[in-house]
């Protein structure tokens, strides 16, 4: 049995993959839904980070994760749902971290300022003990 090679039957192979995969793209991006859960929990982790001090102990992280929302709700704005998608959840990791460190921060404000006034109270102990 012989087989033909047929430069037109090529070409139009050719078309049809390159058609199937341009729809493929086309349909596969516009079936990602819209992040909106995600959007809103990245929303409060910032509200949180901002409410647990981030301005005053976390600025860059907390900055970083403002920034990166804007983005998200940019990317959303022109139906890129999966940029928005990762600006999101790269905005909520870093308001996470932001919180995490304020709270860090403010704790081993409050230990130090505790050891002062025991070191206080011992000196006041000592003075009167003599």
């Amino acid at each position: 049995m012989k087989f033909f090679y047929c430069p037109k039957s090529k070409q139009m192979m050719q078309k049809l993959g390159v058609t199937a995969t341009s729809a493929f793209l086309i349909f596969g991006c516009a079936s990602i839904p819209a992040p909106t859960e995600q959007m809103a929990v990245s929303k409060v982790a910032v509200t949180n980070a901002t409410s647990a001090g981030g301005n005053e102990f976390a600025p860059l992280l907390l900055k970083s994760a403002m920034d990166k929302m804007d983005a998200a709700e940019r990317a959303m704005t022109a139906e890129d749902y999966l940029k928005a998608r990762q600006l999101a959840e790269q905005a909520q990791v870093d308001a996470q971290l932001a919180a995490t460190k304020a709270r860090s921060a403010k704790a081993q404000k409050a230990a130090t300022a505790l050891q002062e006034g025991n070191r206080v109270l011992r000196q006041e102990i000592d003075r009167n003990a003599h």
